[in-house]
């Protein structure tokens, strides 16, 4: 019996975590849920921890007019801002995204708005759904920047939601519960 509370109890403490968003997520994704979470490595080293964050209508692309979605980054260890905007610019060339002068630009807005970053820090890139849509940044859950090129704004959320990712194991653990609710 005694085993049986102890798992009950732990059951309910993970689903109040799934149900609580950063208040910052909620303030963009109205009713927001985790849609799945995990790692980012490189040749065997943990670079950063990836949540996706999304409403009842759920992930339905970076094209999507009604469904706003955040994915949030903590990095597992101190990364410089420019570093971190070059990998992004490098992922975009990757996948074809844009043309080399749209690339060349958003590497600019990148590296002027993304800092150096501490272990345990987050950045997230909230994804603005409509009529103009674009992406709001966050460090730490306070507001960074606002970027609203839509253009930007796929290409930036390309990098791990594309079905051509180069991290497809990261790309399907974030997708893991993003269906629209019924």
């Amino acid at each position: 019996m005694r085993r049986f509370l102890v798992l009950a109890l732990l059951s309910l403490t993970m689903l109040g975590a799934r149900a609580a968003p950063p208040a910052f997520v909620s303030t963009d994704v109205p009713e927001a849920r985790l849609a799945g979470e995990g790692d980012y490595t490189w040749f065997g080293m943990r670079i950063y921890r990836a949540q996706l964050w999304v409403g009842p209508r759920g992930y339905q692309g970076a094209a999507s007019e009604t469904a706003p979605f955040v994915l949030e980054l903590r990095y597992a260890r101190a990364l410089d801002g420019k570093k971190i905007a070059e990998a992004s610019h490098e992922q975009m060339q990757k996948l074809g995204v844009g043309t080399q002068q749209q690339r060349l630009a958003w590497l600019a807005t990148m590296q002027r708005i993304f800092p150096d970053v501490k272990e345990g820090q987050r950045i997230a890139g909230a994804y603005r759904a409509g009529i103009a849509p674009g992406v709001r940044f966050y460090l730490d859950g306070q507001v960074l920047a606002d970027v609203t090129d839509g253009d930007f704004a796929r290409a930036f959320f390309a990098i791990w939601l594309s079905p051509s990712s180069t991290a497809p194991q990261l790309r399907a653990a974030l997708l893991r519960s993003a269906a629209p609710l019924p």
